[in-house]
């Protein structure tokens, strides 16, 4: 996915974005050569938060003042702490600093930097699954692109508030408001979030065949589907690490009766409009260094939802996914990553609204970009082992005066990558079958570059167990 913003200007003038300083280990020992036993936090202080309150940083650290700390212990807390402050994403760096003000007495200072909060930029992104299924499968049609305009306020009122708004044109018509409060009591455990989403098409997938998407547009360009949703979502957070969600929403999905000429089995219940409550529970565990690029740490993630609630006659399923990805920092250089992604739904069969596998974000293999492998179960291990070969941070105040922008950080890895997988497709569908119900397998070596606000670059060059073998562009961390 391309995004152009105001700050685009930035990448290429200034070659890179802010490297987290969480990702560094902070020089955290004072300059003292007789260090305590033991210490005791008299104060706490920060600065460098003009707009985030207090609050919100203290929200995530993991030690308190008058109380006696063992002071390796304690600096493996700092050291934790600096990256969950950073992980907040309102910061492009952050330093936690004990000074010694006696025998087993310490002062912290937590100096941060904060990010532009407010975001207008440009909407200009691919329709398609990926850059490889948009470059060689579509033609590198440019009329399968969304463009638009998207505001974002991250840090609203400095309580890490987000409100985003986007209107969108070209090939998916859209219209997204979301907001989400992280805290909305005293002791800053539960959150609240809301979205409303409104898009339309006049181009449609309908099916898979050869393992490849097949598309749709009437003759004269009609619209084919019109899609309305809107949500509202629980959060409760109990401990630092460990966040657990509970969603209630409803779909409203309209297809125009030319594409179910098309496709007669899209809703499976022989009308062209389908309408469903959804009730999603999840449990999220995250410790990773860094959540867009993560070296260190581990995420798991549990999601089980209700397709139609108290109303099921159009829809009744229901759909189970696991995540569980570990990330092996060998030294400041090496690191390893693994995980596996396991999905399932319990019907044979589903509308093709709701059609998982792998090709599809987030579940993929490497090798594999150019097809999806549909199915009702899937099963994805993906892994990588990295080297850092290029770290540097630019120093461009004299060009740009604005905190936020004046430090440009660059990092590149070599990752040598092998992925796996196995997607069970219960019909059997004779048109997909030369991937479907198939091991998988793609490895191959690939540079990825931490950009801007933590975006990701990734190049990449991958063959897969069919023999074939291609260069692929893609914009995310894999996991």
């Amino acid at each position: 996915m391309i995004y152009v913003g105001l700050l685009f200007s930035s990448i290429f003038l200034g070659l890179g974005i802010p490297r987290s300083t969480a990702q560094v280990d902070t020089a955290l020992r004072p300059a003292n050569k007789e260090t305590p036993e033991k210490v005791k936090v008299n104060n706490i202080f920060i600065i460098g938060n003009e707009k985030t309150k207090k609050s919100i940083i203290l929200r995530e650290l993991d030690f308190t003042t008058d109380y006696y700390y063992d002071w390796e212990t304690f600096l493996e807390i700092i050291q934790a702490d600096q990256k969950k402050i950073y992980n907040l994403r309102l910061f492009t760096s952050v330093e936690i600093t004990p000074l010694i003000t006696g025998d087993e007495e310490v002062e912290v200072l937590i100096t941060v930097k904060e990010r532009w909060y407010i975001l207008p930029s440009l909407i200009f992104n691919l329709a398609d699954r990926n850059f490889a299924e948009w470059w060689t499968n579509q033609g590198r049609d440019f009329s399968r692109v969304n463009y638009g305009l998207r505001l974002s306020h991250n840090n609203v009122a400095g309580r890490n508030e987000k409100l985003k708004f986007a209107g969108q044109l070209g090939f998916t018509k859209a219209l997204d408001v979301q907001y989400s409060k992280p805290y909305i009591d005293k002791n800053q455990k539960h959150g609240l979030a809301a979205q409303f989403t409104y898009y339309n098409n006049k181009t449609l997938a309908i099916k898979s065949e050869n393992n490849k998407q097949v598309f749709y547009t009437a003759p004269n360009e009609e619209v084919l589907r019109k899609n309305l949703a809107a949500a509202i979502r629980y959060t409760y957070r109990r401990s630092f690490y460990n966040f657990h969600f509970v969603t209630l929403g409803f779909n409203h999905t309209w297809i125009n009766p030319l594409a179910l000429e098309q496709s007669p089995n899209y809703f499976q219940h022989g009308s062209n409009t389908l309408r469903y409550l959804f009730l999603t529970y999840s449990f999220r565990h995250d410790r990773r260094d860094n959540i867009s690029y993560a070296t260190d740490g581990e995420l798991l993630v549990f999601t089980a939802t209700k397709y139609g609630v108290f109303f099921t006659e159009e829809l009744d399923e229901v759909e189970v996914n696991l995540t569980a990805n570990k990330y092996f920092k060998l030294s400041e250089k090496f690191h390893f990553n693994t995980g596996l992604t396991a999905n399932w739904f319990l019907s044979a069969s589903q509308p093709y609204t709701l059609v998982r596998g792998i090709g599809y974000s987030p579940n993929f293999i490497r090798g594999y970009e150019l097809n999806v492998i549909e199915g009702q179960q899937l099963y994805v291990h993906k892994n990588s082992f990295r080297w850092k070969f290029f770290d540097y941070a630019f120093d461009i105040s004299r060009t740009v005066p604005l905190d936020q922008f004046n430090t440009i950080p660059i990092r590149f890895y070599l990752s040598a990558n092998f992925d796996h997988g196995f997607v069970k497709d219960r019909n059997n569908i004779p048109s997909n079958a030369r991937l479907a119900n198939k091991y998988l397998m793609g490895y191959g070596l690939g540079i990825d570059m931490v950009s801007f606000y933590d975006s990701v670059l990734r190049f990449e060059y991958s063959f897969n167990n069919t023999g074939s073998g291609n260069f692929f562009f893609n914009f995310k961390t894999p996991f």
